[in-house]
C-alpha cells in the first residue's frame, strides 16, 4: 500500500482534472465536489500499487461515481451556470483552482455553459460516454465497464450522444463541436499522410508519447498486432502500412477504413486529445461490430 501522505499528494495533482470530469457529467458544482471526494475515499481504501496510470484510474472511478449520482437523482436539476467553488482547505480537498487549463482548452466560457445545458438533455450513460471520450479522451474499453457494457456499445452511446447534441445544440455549441471534429479530421489525415510516406518524425509529432494501438481478434487475423504501446513502436508499425486506408467517418468521428470494393474490412477509430495528438488507435475488423459503427467512406483528399 502507498504511503497515505504520498497518495494524497498524488491525488491533489489530479483534483482539478477530476472536478472538470465530474462537473461535465453532473452539471452541478456541489455534486462534482462530492463525486471527487468519493473518488478520494475509494482511492484511500484501494491497493493501487500495480496501477500504471493513476490519472486514468481516477478518471474512470470519478466517472463511475458521477454516473451513479446522475442516475440516482432522477429528474432533479441543478443550476447549470454555477461556477465550481474553491474547495475547502486542508485534508484531501486541497486548494486547487476551480478550473484547470484543460477546461479552457476544450471550450470557451460561453460555449462551455451552453454545452452544459444541452448535455443535460442526454440519457445518463450517453452523457458519460460522450464526456469521457470526446472531452477527456478516455478510450472506449475503459468507458465500457463504467457503463456496464461492451466497448462497441460504449462507442454507440457516444455516437448517439453526438448526433443528439448536434441536433439540439445552439449555434455556438454546434460550431464548437464541428470545429473539434474538423481538428480531429486534420490530425487523422496528417497521420495517414505521414504513415503512407513512412515519415517517422512527422508521426512522432502527431502521436501522444503513450499512444496505444489495439486490434480486435478479426483485425489481428488480417495481420495487425494485438497491441502496440508507445509513439516509437506505433510509428514504426504503421509506417508504410497505411496505403490502403481511406478517410471515413466511424461512429460519427473522423477515422479511416480499409475497404475492398466498397465493403469495409477494418475500421480505424481514433482518440484525439484536446492538444491535437492521437492517444489511441483501435483497429476493428469484427464483422458483428462493423455494421453498428455507422461507417461512411469519404473520397480521398
Amino acid at each position: 500500500m502507498a504511503d497515505p501522505d504520498s497518495l494524497a499528494a498524488q491525488f491533489e495533482e489530479h483534483r482539478a482534472h477530476l472536478r472538470d470530469v465530474a462537473y461535465r457529467i453532473l452539471g452541478s458544482a456541489s455534486d462534482a465536489e462530492d463525486a471527487v471526494q468519493e473518488a478520494w475515499l475509494r482511492l484511500s481504501r484501494a491497493d493501487v500499487s500495480e496501477v500504471l496510470n493513476l490519472r486514468a484510474w481516477l478518471t474512470t472511478v470519478t466517472g463511475r461515481v458521477a454516473l451513479n449520482m446522475l442516475e440516482s437523482r432522477g429528474t432533479r436539476r441543478e443550476d447549470m451556470s454555477a461556477a465550481l467553488p474553491e474547495p475547502a482547505a486542508g485534508g484531501p480537498r486541497g486548494t486547487a483552482p476551480p478550473y484547470g487549463p484543460e477546461d479552457e482548452a476544450l471550450l470557451g466560457d460561453e460555449v462551455s455553459a451552453a454545452l452544459q445545458v444541452v448535455l443535460d438533455t442526454l440519457e445518463p450513460r450517453e452523457r458519460l460516454a460522450f464526456v469521457l471520450h470526446d472531452l477527456f479522451a478516455v478510450p472506449f474499453d475503459e468507458i465500457a465497464p463504467v457503463v456496464d457494457t461492451s466497448s462497441a456499445s460504449a462507442r454507440q452511446l457516444a455516437s448517439r450522444a453526438r448526433r443528439r447534441l448536434r441536433a439540439a445544440s445552439p449555434a455556438p455549441v454546434a460550431a464548437s463541436l464541428e470545429a473539434r471534429a474538423e481538428q480531429q479530421r486534420e490530425v487523422v489525415d496528417a497521420f495517414f499522410a505521414a504513415a503512407r510516406e513512412a515519415q517517422f518524425l512527422a508521426l512522432l509529432e502527431i502521436l501522444d508519447p503513450n499512444v496505444v494501438m489495439r486490434a480486435d481478434a478479426a483485425a489481428a487475423q488480417m495481420g495487425a498486432d494485438d497491441a502496440v504501446t508507445g509513439a516509437d513502436l506505433v510509428a514504426k508499425w504503421i509506417s508504410g502500412r497505411a496505403r490502403g486506408a481511406v478517410p471515413a467517418v466511424v461512429g460519427g468521428e473522423p477515422g479511416a477504413a480499409w475497404a475492398v470494393r466498397g465493403s469495409v474490412r477494418v475500421a480505424f477509430s481514433f482518440t484525439v486529445t484536446s492538444a491535437g495528438r492521437i492517444a489511441r488507435i483501435d483497429l476493428i475488423g469484427d464483422p458483428a461490430v462493423l455494421p453498428g459503427l455507422e461507417i461512411a467512406l469519404l473520397r480521398e483528399r
